[in-house]
């Protein structure tokens, strides 16, 4: 079950501080964190994505892979996001397996997550929801279709873009099952810290 904070890594070629970081908003409580990397060097990404898989294990927490089906196959990882162009579901599935997380990019498309979910994913994500320093040229999803999706989508729905500690209840207050987070996280002076008020967030909603 995907909730709560989903971490998104942060490109670097520094291996050693990725993991840090990672350590980081692993003991603030993220629940899930996937591993972005859009270099093309091999080695790094197999070397970064094996580290963090280890680590993440460590705390009990799914590693899941952006894109790379072939890197999420090779290290072992527990899922694949996967993106409009970065093949299908079907394809995942019967590489990665049954037991294996898949997760969709669905932008701001009700008709591609029900598409996705039809097709056997096991969470989708729309976004972006507030300007992206990660994606500065995304078009932005409205707030209305988290509120829509919680009718239609029975899997788990993801926010990300934007997110920050002071919009993201409102992400949540609409429907949203977890919020995937890089800059706010990672930016941070204190990555721990931040990851706790973030986790701490969906307690909140809960308690309410």
């Amino acid at each position: 079950m995907i909730s709560g904070l989903y971490a998104i890594t942060r490109e670097t070629d520094n291996t050693a501080e990725l993991l840090l970081d990672v350590a980081a908003v692993l003991r603030g409580g993220a629940s899930v964190v996937q591993y972005r990397d859009k270099s093309g060097d091999i080695a790094r990404q197999h070397e970064q994505a094996s580290e963090l898989l280890s680590l993440c294990h460590q705390f009990s927490v799914p590693l899941i892979i952006n894109d790379s089906l072939r890197l999420a196959d090779l290290v072992g990882a527990d899922g694949i996001h996967i993106g409009r162009d970065d093949g299908a579901i079907r394809e995942a599935r019967l590489i990665l397996g049954a037991d294996k997380i898949i997760g969709v990019s669905c932008y701001q498309s009700i008709e591609l997550a029900l598409k996705a979910q039809t097709a056997g994913a096991d969470y989708v994500a729309f976004g972006s929801f507030f300007p992206s320093s990660t994606k500065p040229d995304a078009p932005l999803a409205e707030m209305t279709l988290l509120q829509q999706a919680t009718h239609q989508i029975h899997i788990p729905i993801v926010a990300i873009g934007g997110i920050t500690l002071d919009n993201a209840s409102s992400l949540i207050d609409a429907g949203a099952d977890a919020i995937a987070v890089i800059s706010a996280l990672f930016e941070s002076e204190d990555a721990a810290a931040t990851a706790r008020q973030f986790a701490d967030l969906f307690l909140a909603e809960t308690e309410d």
